[in-house]
């Protein structure tokens, strides 16, 4: 079959499975199944957990690794969520791939790409808001905001004022009509102009943010013993919160920094950092598959 989607970092994300003895390891964007099959591959004691919100996508890797089925269980919900309902599992790994899949970025159909006649970008296309609903209804105060803080545009005030005027004479429809508005309006150096508008867009349709911070959230609240969290993100935002909240999860005294002596017991501490600078890809993987280039990998041990 042909693989629409190259993984980012897999010889990294075998590698930190490869030890575990037994147990089940949670695919939380399971994809196009490339991550799932390296670690089924190459480790016979894994059983895995593949969850996506995408049916499009669970289709294909049920049917890609339909020779490992009996060593795999595939959920269909937001990952940040469901993952609770496997909280009596011998989990012992935990894999998300917080990007976007090849396929869902170029596939017309499903309104992510700066050419689609389209105008959606939603991962669920079950999902109720979509592109289309931020780009023609929200407020010129709600654009900016999610310009400045989700897509770090530099013009985020200026975009936000062009789209709001533009819509007042007709209604954006496709992914196209609004990247090329925007190409005609922005400059930006080595990339599309549309870039970051798009990704802030996607981001604020999909709740990316606040599905990762629940996500974090449920994986600490599932009390795992001895179990290895990687997560890969793709911009600085989401590198940012999962940086931090492995820090707090480090943290063994939670005290205010002005108290003097330690009040809160100093055994808060859930395990413990394993790369203290994120995992980025070779020169020769970022040539190989360019979409790998912003990736950046972070691992955890629990307790």
């Amino acid at each position: 079959m042909q693989i629409p989607h190259i993984p980012v970092l897999p010889t990294e994300v075998e590698a930190i499975f490869a030890d575990i003895k037994e147990g089940y390891v949670v695919d939380c964007t399971v994809g196009y199944g490339g991550h799932s099959e390296l670690i089924l591959a190459s480790n016979p004691n894994i059983k895995m957990i593949c969850i996506d919100q995408d049916e499009e996508a669970l289709a294909f890797s049920k049917k890609r690794l339909e020779g490992y089925h009996d060593r795999i269980i595939f959920a269909k919900g937001r990952f940040s969520t469901i993952i609770k309902e496997f909280e009596g599992y011998d989990i012992k790994g935990i894999l998300a791939d917080i990007g976007i899949s090849s396929l869902q970025l170029d596939k017309m159909s499903r309104g992510f790409s700066f050419e689609s006649e389209i105008l959606d970008m939603r991962m669920d296309p079950q999902h109720a808001l979509s592109a289309y609903d931020v780009v023609n209804h929200y407020t010129r105060e709600e654009l900016e905001e999610i310009f400045k803080v989700y897509g770090e545009v530099r013009e985020y005030k200026k975009l936000a004022d062009l789209i709001v005027k533009k819509r007042e004479e007709k209604y954006f429809e496709s992914a196209k009509e609004l990247s090329e508005f925007i190409a005609k309006h922005l400059y930006a150096k080595k990339i599309h102009p549309a870039t970051l508008p798009f990704q802030a867009i996607r981001i604020e349709v999909n709740d990316e943010l606040g599905e990762l911070k629940e996500l974090l959230d449920s994986i600490r609240n599932l009390k795992l013993s001895k179990c290895l969290v990687a997560i890969i993100s793709f911009h600085s935002l989401e590198d940012r919160i999962v940086k931090q909240t492995f820090r707090e999860w480090s943290q063994s005294c939670i005290c205010p920094p002005e108290v003097m002596r330690c009040l809160c017991g100093n055994n808060h501490d859930i395990g413990k950092i394993v790369t203290k600078k994120p995992i980025i890809p070779t020169g020769e993987e970022i040539a190989k598959n360019l979409r790998s280039r912003s990736s950046k990998l972070r691992i955890f041990r629990t307790n």
